[in-house]
């Protein structure tokens, strides 16, 4: 199984380091010098990491054969992904893999439907659900416990409490406020 471990940044100095959104809580693990990661695209890899190092809090990786800040910059936005044994989970039982959450159906606690889990986007402070509505828009959830209040996987359901406004529609808020008026 395969799961995505990082994104690769911009290049940082002339000398083919990169800088890199982590994407696993085992970085030290995954992205240490010596492993041979994917690639998406697949054109751009395999890469294995020569050396990282920690730099006004970013990771930066230097990769086999990127030598200048050109290689490095061809990089760009590029996926590492990293082969992964599928009987590993994560340790924590309130700890999740991406692939574990991609296409679950989220509903609210009452059992209203919001849509199915399209991607996790990775943010400093949190982690956002990307769902697409039965509409085919897109509403972001973010991934706090306040507001996820289940992943149930047998079920393939993440049960949701949102706050006011979260998930309404646009005309449902407005026409709230009309009554208010």
């Amino acid at each position: 199984m395969q799961l995505v471990v990082a994104r690769i940044g911009r290049a940082h100095g002339i000398k083919g380091e990169v800088t890199v959104e982590v994407r696993t809580d085992e970085p030290e693990l995954r992205l240490a010098p010596g492993a041979v990661l994917a690639t998406d695209p697949g054109s751009a890899g395999p890469l294995t990491i020569e050396t990282g190092r920690v730099h006004s809090g970013r990771l930066l990786l230097r990769f086999e054969g990127v030598r200048d800040r050109t290689a490095a910059e061809a990089l760009r936005n590029t996926l590492l992904i990293a082969e992964i044994d599928p009987e590993e989970l994560p340790e924590g039982e309130d700890e999740f893999y991406d692939h574990q959450l991609i296409d679950l159906d989220v509903v609210t606690e009452d059992g209203a439907e919001v849509g199915r889990i399209t991607e996790i986007s990775h943010l400093p402070s949190q982690d956002l659900f990307i769902v697409e509505r039965p509409d085919g828009s897109e509403v972001m959830i973010p991934f706090v416990e306040e507001i996820v209040t289940e992943i149930d996987l047998e079920e393939q359901r993440a049960v949701i409490s949102p706050p006011p406004g979260l998930i309404d529609d646009r005309a449902e808020i407005d026409s709230s406020r009309d009554d208010e008026a």
